[in-house]
């Protein structure tokens, strides 16, 4: 942590931006003899779809050969999604959906296991990870096992076992020359990739404080239907169970606070906040708080405050500020990207004009990376220090107390289920009265 600044900015931003340039050799490589893709999707939910029609819609010649879901009606909803949608070919002529999605009925797995079937089959070469992130470490590790390119989502896991699992994993990636990229997508996106570069360069100084925000309206919930089994319940309204999603603060606010730690060039060494259940508190809501407030603190000191939350009707918020010796930048919306002195003058304003979609942008760089049997992406070790930060913050806003970097990376508490079965328990289930056990600060453990 206390490495220089710069050196470290550089460096992760060849990490989490992508530029690890060396030819793909032996694994993982467009397996087929044509110059065909083929993908298989693993978790059809509405983020896997949105993730497989950006890769359909790269200007590489994307198949969709194979899908994967826990439920059955998820996939053939998103199959039927993915075939109702126009696509063009790699030359930008027009072409039937069934030429790009070729999912015949024995490539769509159902299960638990379902991921296993899809990510094993020898003509696939990329996968896209887009489950619940409480399977992520398990299915990231199946993917490299099997030599496969791959896109996963964020956060990329919501313990610390998983995110340790991620972190062996992601060496065994860059062993074998794996790509892989994370949905972290501002690392793709042009307004922060130029403003960030100017601050990497010095243009505001050393960075002394800032605050990131996801503050926002609730999400969607599934009420509990009739003769559901716990898991099946806990798996379709998963947003709100810690084991697969994390809470919000991982699930969501990941971004902001990957945003700072991108910006200070490393990860907090310790987190103390606040946090509860003020407005969302019914059944339907888990275990998860509907708002946290964190002080983030980095290694040479500097606090930089951390806020989100879901509450209806109130101010919103989703942006990064932060503050230099020499200047500061108040939003990386695109318009109002500006690094500006303490006298008012501009050192840089972002034009957004052709700036594209960054959800876009990270297929595109990675289609465009396994077509030319590039090494170029490695995202998956900042991918998983940066889920393990909005982790620590979970830790602390929970337990009420101040978190350290080590303790909270070496915490053994595992959150996932001792069996994956639809009659198996999670291990957080509901008391008589309906309601889900919820955190107390000062009383619950978290290390």
């Amino acid at each position: 942590m206390e490495q220089n600044r710069r050196d470290f900015l550089k460096a992760s931003s060849l990490l989490a931006g992508g530029a690890l340039l060396n030819p793909i050799q032996s694994y993982g490589y467009n397996s087929a003899v044509d110059d065909t893709i083929r993908v298989a999707l693993i978790g059809c939910g509405g983020r896997g779809g949105g993730a497989a029609a950006q890769a359909l819609s790269t200007s590489q010649n994307v198949q969709i050969v194979a899908m994967a879901d826990a439920f059955k009606d998820r996939l053939d909803q998103t199959y039927s999604n993915l075939i109702s949608k126009k696509y063009k070919n790699a030359a930008g002529a027009p072409v039937d959906a069934l030429t790009k999605v070729k999912v015949p009925d024995d490539r769509k797995f159902v299960g638990f296991d379902a991921y296993k079937k899809a990510i094993a089959l020898k003509d696939v070469d990329v996968v896209i990870l887009a489950t619940p992130p409480g399977f992520r470490p398990w299915h990231f590790e199946e993917a490299v096992k099997n030599n496969k390119q791959i896109f996963m989502e964020k956060p990329v896991a919501t313990d610390a076992p998983g995110i340790r699992k991620v972190l062996e994993v992601a060496e065994e990636a860059k062993r074998k020359k794996l790509n892989v990229v994370v949905g972290l997508q501002r690392h793709y996106q042009a307004n922060y990739l130029a403003a960030i570069k100017r601050i990497q360069d010095g243009a505001i100084g050393d960075i002394v404080g800032g605050q990131v925000y996801w503050v926002g309206s609730s999400p969607w919930m599934k009420e509990r239907q009739a003769n559901q089994t716990e898991m099946e319940y806990q798996m379709r309204n998963w947003y709100y169970f810690n084991w697969l999603c994390g809470d919000h603060i991982s699930e969501q606010h990941v971004h902001n606070i990957d945003v700072a730690n991108w910006v200070k060039g490393g990860y907090p060494v310790q987190i103390q906040g606040t946090g509860g259940r003020a407005v969302r508190t019914g059944k339907a809501y888990g275990e998860i708080f509907d708002h946290h407030t964190l002080d983030l603190v980095y290694a040479d000191g500097t606090t930089i405050s951390s806020q989100c939350r879901q509450f209806e009707g109130t101010w919103n918020k989703v942006d990064e500020a932060f503050v230099g010796t020499k200047g500061r930048i108040d939003s990386f919306e695109r318009k109002r990207t500006v690094l500006k002195d303490y006298k008012g003058g501009v050192i840089y304003q972002h034009d957004d004009k052709g700036d594209k979609d960054p959800y876009q942008v990270e297929h595109d760089e990675l289609f465009a990376a396994v077509a030319k049997g590039e090494y170029k992406f490695a995202d998956a070790e900042n991918g998983a220090k940066s889920t393990m930060t909005a982790i620590m913050g979970r830790m602390a806003t929970y337990s009420g107390k101040m978190i350290k970097w080590d303790e909270a990376l070496n915490s053994n508490i595992n959150l996932f289920p001792d069996k994956l079965a639809w009659d198996a328990s999670p291990k957080i289930l509901p008391g008589p009265d309906g309601l889900y056990p919820v955190a107390v600060p000062g009383k619950t453990v978290v290390i």
